[in-house]
């Protein structure tokens, strides 16, 4: 892997500026990562993931996206297919668990027809969180479920699903976002639960998918954990919760570095997700003056970092070719009971 930096990064729009394409080359990202922005028709998306890979000189560069189904679909009809929110796909595992998982698994296997024929390579998914009542709708639908039980096997099937076609799933949101009263996207939320409440039922899915290749943290502060410290930035998390008793070692990113749930400029929450140990900072909005701060101060991918980042590549070089008319026919066919 050639020397790049501890960083994910978006553009502005569907093609890269010149002040855009000078930055990527200078400051070589890892990844990049893909918003509706980004995308109106195919060829332009082809050739944008195309001329991002090549300003880093890497034809098989990570490109992230958003592609759970539901209300959060960056790719939709008619670039991709209609997907439900992954509730429906709870909704049938409480009524016929099997079919449930093989429904999740097929959707993911679809994401990934979908997004291979643009070159996108990983997807923010599985959604693991399990939300409570009361909590912000931030997650609500996009959760499997509120069984920790359920969550962990659907979600499973749903990694396997986008493994088996080439691209890279992305765990979120370790350790846990569905008991926040608030949404990280504008404010910090505060969880109160004891410890024991958070391994009952927060962190059991995260624990069952501990050897996913990837996960994005939560910008959740977690009173047991870390009183002053979102998970992102908290070594006490990362270290004694995410990488200890959860036991994931899998290459791990912050959620993105511009949500309004983390404080300080742009460069100290890059240098704060980093020592805390997440191992590649996120920031997705594309604007240059943010992701110069950013870039500033993250560093070259090296050690422990850079291995995880090499393997999460490796778990993605295998993805097979399958008949995608037959498997959307059959998801469709487990979708019409609970639609």
């Amino acid at each position: 892997m050639t020397d790049s930096k501890a960083l994910i990064v978006g553009a502005s729009g569907t093609v890269l500026s010149p002040h855009e394409r000078d930055f990527f080359r200078g400051e070589a990202p890892w990844a990049f990562i893909l918003f509706a922005r980004n995308l109106s028709e195919p060829e332009q998306i082809r050739d944008l993931v195309a001329e991002m890979r090549d300003c880093v000189g890497r034809p098989d560069a990570a490109v992230f996206i958003d592609q759970e189904g539901g209300r959060v679909q960056r790719l939709r009809p008619p670039l991709a297919g209609h997907y439900p929110p992954a509730n429906i796909l709870g909704r049938i595992h409480e009524s016929d668990p099997q079919a449930g998982i093989r429904a999740s698994w097929l959707m993911s296997r679809l994401h990934a027809l979908d997004l291979m024929q643009y070159g996108i390579n990983a997807d923010c998914l599985p959604v693991l969180d399990v939300p409570i009542d009361g909590a912000h709708d931030v997650i609500g639908d996009r959760a499997y479920a509120r069984d920790p039980q359920a969550v962990a096997v659907l979600g499973k099937a749903a990694a396997d699903g986008l493994l088996a076609g080439g691209v890279m799933p992305v765990i979120k949101h370790i350790p846990g976002h569905g008991r926040a009263f608030s949404d990280s996207h504008h404010a910090l939320p505060v969880v109160d639960a004891t410890l024991d409440e958070l391994r009952r039922h927060d962190f059991l899915p995260f624990k069952a998918l501990k050897d996913a290749p990837a996960a994005m943290t939560a910008h959740v502060v977690y009173t047991a954990i870390d009183a002053e410290n979102p998970a992102t930035t908290s070594p006490r998390a990362i270290r004694d919760f995410i990488r200890g008793e959860i036991g994931f070692d899998g290459l791990l990113m912050s959620d993105d570095l511009s949500m309004k749930a983390l404080s300080g400029d742009f460069a100290s929450r890059t240098r704060s997700s980093l020592a805390a140990g997440c191992d590649v900072v996120l920031h997705c909005n594309g604007v240059m003056e943010e992701m110069a701060a950013v870039a500033s101060a993250a560093p070259l991918l090296s050690g422990s970092a850079r291995e995880r980042a090499a393997r999460a590549m490796a778990a993605i070089a295998n993805g097979g070719d399958e008949d995608g008319i037959a498997l959307r026919r059959e998801f469709e066919d487990l979708l019409a009971p609970a639609a």
